[in-house]
């Protein structure tokens, strides 16, 4: 089962005035990464992981951008797979809005019972949350993944069993569950297009091409042989990414690049797996294999994607006193379901942080305020709270003037009002008071 376009339809779901519109949940600044795009922004082909600046681009002046929130994306997966776990007592978790489950109900059923099954639980939880699930019926985890993309959106899509083979070997090679853009490539120059042509190859080709350990598995997965059982998956103690480069890493400019990417791509993960961090390591492998690892704790754990880059590089060595790196890594550790926000972020100011900090922070567009003058600027997407108007999100602001949009998931679209920024009675507000639960 697969949430449709989950961090975006939470954020239409709460925000009713986004409903219809095509939004982009991801980091505003111009070297954002989108971690969630509405179908809506999606016929324009934005997508997920995509840079920002590209998607917007793609979608024009309609598009709505807002800074994710993980807290309530948690919140509402938790609601969602509560309902799961009623009728599928073991599930596991791929994502925040994504599972699998054997439902001990349909052990010796027919297609038609399981289709039924699934669309009960699908109609349960829209009746219960206000959201739509697409899901995927098949003799393995394979087969039902795929299926539940199929199904997209608001769908169901049952394989029944026998019709393996005659379902997975027309579509796309890349559309089998670990073949990634490098071995997607690898295949197609040997004019492997379709999970067909791959399970037809030979061991000892699949092998040369994948490797002996994860070669074999693709190739049984391929030709319609699944046992994996469905099992709970343990929390991960940190979640991280690393890349090794093929030209050592020889100044400073480059090492920060490097760090961007990596702390980006571990972002993405964190915000899949639903907490916050709250120390960030960073690891950084040198040309003669030796490792060195740095590591800092933040006040409280996160979810901010500038707080946490801007921790990583605040660890970074100049490789002109250590020597050529090979590979660079970042991680988050810590990690908390208790997450604390601030209407004005934690970006760091010019009291506290040095001009290079000051000027990553402006280039990542940081999500939060600056202080100008006196005047605090606040950033887009906030959650605020008025003492007449109640709940509400900051929509934009500039010109010494910021826009809210007083709205919630039960009150329906709401009115816009607009206040100076230096008097604005506005406090900041628990981003879950919007879900209206």
């Amino acid at each position: 089962m697969d949430m449709d376009a989950f961090f975006a339809s939470v954020e239409q779901l709460t925000r009713p005035t986004l409903r219809g519109r095509p939004v982009l949940v991801g980091g505003v600044g111009s070297r954002g990464v989108v971690a969630g795009a509405s179908y809506e922004s999606r016929v324009f082909g934005a997508r997920s992981a995509m840079p920002m600046h590209q998607a917007r681009r793609l979608v024009g002046s309609a598009a709505v951008v807002v800074p994710p929130r993980g807290v309530v994306y948690r919140v509402v997966s938790e609601r969602v797979f509560g309902i799961v776990r009623e009728r599928l007592p073991i599930i596991e978790m791929l994502s925040f809005d994504e599972a699998f489950g054997e439902p001990p109900a349909l052990v010796g059923r027919g297609r038609d019972d399981a289709v039924a099954f699934a669309e009960e639980i699908r109609s349960a939880i829209t009746v219960a949350t206000g959201l739509s699930a697409s899901v995927g019926l098949g003799s393995g985890k394979q087969i039902a993944k795929i299926a539940s993309g199929l199904a997209k959106p608001d769908g169901v899509v049952a394989i029944e069993p026998g019709r393996e083979l005659e379902f997975l070997h027309p579509l796309s090679v890349r559309k089998l569950w670990g073949i990634g853009p490098v071995a997607g490539d690898r295949l197609q120059r040997l004019g492997v297009d379709t999970i067909g042509d791959f399970a037809a190859m030979s061991p000892v080709e699949v092998a040369s091409v994948l490797g002996t350990t994860n070669g074999p598995a693709l190739h049984r997965l391929a030709q319609g042989i699944d046992d994996r059982p469905v099992a709970e998956r343990a929390s991960a103690k940190q979640i991280s990414a690393e890349s090794t480069f093929e030209d050592d890493i020889v100044d400073l400019g480059r090492l920060r690049q490097a760090i961007e990417q990596a702390a980006g791509s571990a972002h993405r993960r964190l915000l899949t797996d639903g907490r916050g961090a709250r120390t960030v390591v960073l690891k950084l492998k040198k040309s003669d294999m030796s490792i060195l690892t740095r590591s800092t704790t933040l006040a409280s754990a996160t979810t901010e994607p500038v707080t946490l880059t801007a921790a990583a590089q605040r660890l970074a060595i100049d490789p002109l006193e250590i020597g050529p790196i090979r590979l660079v890594g970042v991680g988050y550790a810590g990690l908390s379901r208790t997450e604390q926000f601030t209407l004005f972020g934690d970006v760091v100011g010019a009291d506290d942080a040095s001009p290079a900090e000051a000027e990553l922070a402006a280039e990542e567009g940081a999500p939060a305020s600056v202080q100008t003058g006196g005047t605090a600027i606040m950033r887009t997407g906030a959650d605020v709270r008025h003492p007449e108007f109640g709940h509400g999100w900051v929509q934009g602001c500039g010109h010494g003037v910021v826009t809210v949009r007083f709205e919630t998931r039960g009150t329906g679209p709401g009115r816009a009002h607009t206040f100076p920024v230096d008097s604005a009675p506005l406090v900041v507000a628990d981003p879950l008071d919007s879900l209206d639960w």
